[in-house]
């Protein structure tokens, strides 16, 4: 990664984004790209560090979903960005993001695991989207390692992944090459608010002063005080990987099961995840976790039973309590944008994300498919 300025040459900016995982990097590069400068972007540790590292790197909207709703609808525009994205980061920065477009396969092992994939498939179909109901055997012709237990599978050829991690490299390169002033170890404690104004924040390097703040601190936002808003609860879910010793073509698709996943990467290595934990912050890596994720594991491919686990670690996903993220301008502070709560999807996110708060930012218009998600759907419970 790129030698990062840690100083503050200035105590303002046009804007300040609060956090530096790729929800956060994303929308700075957005900003940056339309021309906004005078950008700041505060993060606490390393940019990227946290559960943007952590993650499996996983696109797929379609392998979860069981109706086109709002949510799917929004996962799969970010998904279809993505070839776009990763062409447009290598280019600015000659990183290449492994966008691996092989595919998911949804594995099952029961009669309840097949009914709910044919119900999956009916849907879909109906939908137009592409996807594939496959017998055990067929499954297995494409992943020779699947377990004799496999006796059905849905394959997902436009559901992909990308190497979350080459991401964040290419992100903060991007960000470094357009002017964007990356502040690290500097942790926001709270807003400052004045007449319904958001003015600046308050943190580590001191006051910095902003007309428009983005909140994209993850599971730390519920940390930062913004005074009486109704921003829901933000808890850190702990989700603990395994990475597995190297073997060329182990396996070429993402493999789910309703338990966990396995994810080839371009070097050979296979991750294998994850567990949910609420245990607060937390970053241990337990023994009850990796027991699980290998259990899981061996019961998609028990060959991996041969192969020793090289590494492992764990990150916190930002939850809301609905599950679906926080996005768009706040109802009560003006010049306050949400962007934090994606949860499991923080990596599939980021594009669509950074499009949609980088419109409201740069000409003021909510798009649609952000109403859904704006924070002022929790006012109910702060009546």
């Amino acid at each position: 990664m790129s030698s990062i300025k840690t100083e503050n040459q200035s105590k303002s900016a046009n804007i300040i984004i609060v956090g530096g995982g790729v929800i956060g990097l994303s929308i700075a590069r957005e900003l940056a790209l339309r021309g906004v400068r005078d950008i700041v972007l505060l993060e606490r540790g390393e940019p990227g560090k946290e559960a943007s590292w952590a993650a499996g790197g996983i696109l797929a909207p379609q392998v979860e979903a069981d109706c086109a709703d709002d949510f799917f609808k929004l996962a799969r525009a970010s998904r279809d960005i993505y070839p776009a994205f990763a062409e447009a980061l290598r280019v600015e920065t000659g990183i290449d993001v492994e966008l691996d477009q092989t595919g998911t396969l949804y594995v099952g092992f029961s009669d309840e695991d097949e009914d709910e994939m044919k119900r999956r498939f009916a849907w879909q179909q109906r939908e137009g989207l592409r996807v594939e109901f496959l017998n055990g055997d067929q499954a297995r012709q494409l992943e020779p390692n699947l377990s004799p237990d496999v006796r059905c599978a849905l394959r997902f050829p436009d559901d992909w992944q990308v190497n979350n991690r080459r991401l964040v490299e290419a992100l903060v390169a991007a960000n470094e090459k357009f002017g964007v002033r990356l502040m690290t170890n500097c942790e926001v404690t709270s807003l400052r608010v004045g007449g319904g104004m958001v003015t600046g924040v308050h943190s580590s390097a001191g006051l910095i002063e902003a007309p428009a703040i983005v909140l994209a601190a993850g599971a730390w936002a519920s940390r930062i005080e913004s005074l009486a808003t109704s921003l829901p609860e933000i808890e850190p879910v702990r989700g603990q990987m395994l990475c597995f010793k190297p073997e060329p073509q182990f396996a070429r698709h993402v493999i789910y099961s309703s338990r966990g996943y396995l994810v080839p990467r371009r070097d050979g290595r296979l991750l294998a995840g994850s567990t949910s934990e609420h245990a607060g912050f937390d970053k241990r890596v337990t023994s009850e976790g990796i027991d699980s994720i290998k259990r899981t594991a061996f019961e998609i491919a028990p060959a991996l039973r041969d192969l020793p686990v090289i590494d492992s670690w764990a990150g916190f996903r930002p939850r809301a309590s609905d599950d679906l993220p926080v996005l768009g301008a706040s109802e009560e502070i003006e010049g306050l944008f949400y962007a934090t709560g994606h949860y499991r999807n923080g990596i599939l996110l980021a594009p669509v994300t950074a499009k949609m708060i980088a419109d409201a930012i740069v000409t003021g218009i909510t798009d649609s498919g952000m109403a859904t998600f704006t924070h002022g759907r929790f006012a109910l419970y702060f009546v």
